[in-house]
């Protein structure tokens, strides 16, 4: 086993990786979880407002 194919099977590799992050991100079971985390910068604004 040589070089190359140590650096084909690292590149099959990330790819691999790669692909399952892009699945965990945009995958339907956590588009619920990403909802909510893009309001929460918008969490504070109703106890600014009470003032």
């Amino acid at each position: 086993m040589g070089m190359e194919d140590l650096r084909g099977i690292s590149t099959i590799f990330c790819m691999l990786a790669f692909a399952a992050v892009v699945y965990w991100a945009y995958g339907p079971s956590r588009k619920d979880y990403f909802d909510k985390a893009a309001d929460l910068p918008f969490a504070d604004e109703e106890d600014e407002t009470g003032r």
